[in-house]
């Protein structure tokens, strides 16, 4: 089927309108005409062969709603007219540990990721949700809570779960103390999150402009990470710290706030290495580790719990026409707190 999308064709060109194949629907499949689709700043890794390995043309988005067009024969779970979701996974081998453990973003077989990733069913790569539509096995294909604005719900298939996932993972609960290190795209559904669990929330920040941001997202502190008294204040006190901070930084001033047996989770992924002093971890028997989105269960798990709550992303809706703009301005943190595309947009593309 002939789709229309936005691709790049290279690291260095603007994203512009290319038509796709998507494969026809099979007995497992949904077929989802996408109504949002979120911008995630691996977008832009990936479009600009950051991190290298980029197939072009590539068709980024990993943070889709939209509406069932379709269902296969075998399919159960969704009818024409659903509202359903697509996160960073479109596939897995099924039948590993992992996968039977519904982890599947760890797949050992190796996961299919929504776009740049091997297709079986095209030999090709994997095309994402700047498009029109989109033709999903059923097992990954996720149900929307019903009384969330959908807009704003779709960052929530990747920002959301990534910052969910660790935080229950580490068994945070009501009366811990957590850090949020950096308040950006993810940073700011950590703030909710964490909040919504009933952790008394300390966000770290070296923008002082974002101290009254943090405040209204739910943070019961807000500390300047530059201050080094009102860092000290806060040595040995935090059951858990989530850092999204993306860049280049000193991890070693946030290990130290951790209590005995305390843990900081890293999801934002940094350019550079970061240096670890390891005395920070023997030393009251800390832990540092890294979290990657969640698997199909958590991030339905996740889904339910924002319902459930009410939480969803603070977003700039834009025109697919706008998005190699909202790129430059992603890269500069000009965003509170997540580009979302309007995909009606796309039926405008030229």
């Amino acid at each position: 089927m002939k789709t229309k999308s936005y691709a790049a064709n290279s690291a260095t060109t603007p994203l512009a309108p290319f038509n796709l194949e998507r494969r026809a629907p099979g007995e497992h499949d949904v077929q989802i005409e996408i109504l949002f689709c979120g911008v995630c700043h691996s977008d832009v890794h990936t479009v600009r062969n950051e991190w290298q390995g980029t197939t072009y043309p590539c068709v980024p988005g990993h943070e889709i709603i939209g509406r069932v067009i379709s269902v296969g024969a075998h399919v159960k779970k969704f009818k024409a007219g659903d509202i359903a979701g697509v996160g960073c996974l479109v596939d897995s081998c099924r039948t590993c540990g992992n996968c039977e453990e519904h982890l599947e973003q760890f797949c050992e077989k190796g996961a299919t990721f929504t776009y740049n990733a091997p297709d079986k069913h095209s030999g090709g790569v994997t095309f994402g949700g700047y498009s029109e539509s989109i033709v999903v096995d059923e097992a990954f294909v996720l149900q929307v809570p019903k009384n969330l604005d959908l807009a704003a719900t779709a960052p929530l298939l990747c920002a959301g779960i990534t910052t969910y996932s660790p935080l229950r993972y580490h068994g945070v609960t009501k009366g811990q103390k957590v850090g949020i290190v950096g308040l950006g795209g993810l940073g700011h559904m950590g703030v909710k999150l964490a909040k919504a669990l009933g952790a008394h929330v300390v966000v770290f920040t070296a923008s002082l402009s974002k101290v009254e941001d943090a405040l209204r997202l739910g943070a019961d502190e807000v500390v300047q990470s530059k201050d080094e008294d009102a860092m000290k204040k806060h040595l040995n006190s935090f059951n858990f710290i989530l850092d999204t901070v993306g860049a280049k930084h000193d991890i070693n001033v946030y290990l130290v706030l951790l209590r005995r047996d305390g843990n900081l989770t890293q999801v934002g992924v940094a350019s550079e290495p970061l240096e670890v002093d390891v005395t920070n971890l023997i030393f009251g028997r800390r832990s540092f580790s890294g979290s990657l989105i969640g698997g199909l269960k958590e991030t339905q798990e996740m889904l339910d719990f924002c319902g459930q709550h009410n939480i969803t992303s603070d977003i700039e809706l834009i025109p697919i026409q706008q998005v190699n703009e909202a790129y430059d301005r992603l890269v500069k943190g000009d965003v509170k707190y997540r580009f979302v595309i309007d995909m009606a947009s796309l039926k405008q593309a030229k």
